[in-house]
């Protein structure tokens, strides 16, 4: 009875954290990415995903990432303006493990009429996905 309660619990914290748009296997990484956007732009909602593992690299790399930012403090601004306040909230962690980073920057009314998150872009270099037939990059062009 005990191990089921406990199950249960952990189910509904999981649950209450995805609802909360946040993950409750985020590294030291995507802790980072987050305290510093809560602290910087306040947001109404904030999701943080490692995409890392859909690249190239080792396990556990932590060096791609989506955010989600639905924030006040981006009323007025042009979405380059809004992408600049992301950026600078994590200069350290775009100097340092952080390779890509997609940006959906919304203010509350704009995630109230649409709440939808596009894909993230499709990795362009070094992806696990890449086709087996496809030339490496600097290979002499087929004649």
């Amino acid at each position: 009875m005990l191990r089921s309660r406990a199950a249960t619990a952990t189910k509904t914290a999981a649950a209450l954290a995805l609802r909360r748009g946040s993950s409750m296997a985020e590294g030291p990484v995507g802790r980072a990415i987050r305290a510093k956007l809560q602290a910087a732009l306040e947001p109404s909602y904030l999701r943080v995903l490692d995409e890392s593992h859909r690249h190239a690299g080792p396990p556990g790399a932590e060096s791609h990432f989506a955010v989600v930012v639905v924030s006040g403090r981006f009323a007025g601004l042009p979405p380059l303006q809004r992408h600049r306040l992301v950026h600078g909230a994590l200069r350290a962690e775009l100097a340092g493990p952080v390779h890509a980073l997609a940006i959906v920057a919304r203010t509350p009314e704009q995630w109230g009429a649409d709440p939808r998150v596009p894909p993230s872009p499709a990795c362009l270099g070094g992806s696990k996905h890449q086709h087996p037939e496809a030339e490496p990059p600097g290979a002499p062009a087929a004649s």
